[in-house]
């Protein structure tokens, strides 16, 4: 086993916490707030860390926890999550710009629409490109039901998106 270090094992993992909490929260306050907490209890746990298979399934799991009592707690409104963190691709004019713009508003809307499970779990594969193994490890599923619920989170965000480009619905 390595030593883990907070400055150098921990806090990297600051954004994919913050990313992780705001898909539960849906606020960037509370989604701060969680990051915070996850880390003093984190580091209050620093005794433990040698024992821990994974440290980073272990912050993720503490995070997740957080912010789902937050959540509960608030009651969120389900707002739309910004999609700040989206590389816009390189449009050949406003036009262009504009329809990709709302279609990377769709994804977002019909990602937040998800049940929290697959929310979560379309997060931490599709964007963060966590392994299934971490994610079972963190949402306390087995390899195949991750898959299952990712495969259904696509699958009804691609009906949906189909529906509305060519229906209107």
């Amino acid at each position: 086993m390595q030593e883990i270090s907070f400055r150098n094992d921990i806090l990297p993992l600051k954004d994919k916490l913050f990313r992780v909490a705001l898909r539960i929260t849906f606020d960037r306050a509370e989604a701060e707030d969680v990051v915070q907490d996850t880390m003093i209890r984190v580091w209050n746990k620093r005794d433990e860390w040698s024992q821990l298979e994974s440290i980073e399934a272990y912050c993720l799991t503490v995070c997740r926890n957080l912010a789902i009592d937050r959540s509960q707690k608030m009651e969120a409104q389900n707002e739309s999550l910004t999609p700040e963190l989206e590389q816009k691709a390189i449009a050949s004019g406003p036009y262009d710009q504009l329809v990709n713009e709302e279609r990377m508003k769709l994804i977002h809307q019909l990602i937040n629409e998800l049940p929290e499970k697959q929310r979560v779990i379309m997060q931490l594969r599709d964007i963060e490109g966590e392994s299934y193994k971490e994610i079972s490890e963190v949402l306390q599923l087995t390899e195949e039901q991750v898959k299952v619920n990712l495969f259904r989170a696509r699958q009804k965000i691609k009906q949906r998106y189909t529906d509305i480009e060519n229906y209107g619905l």
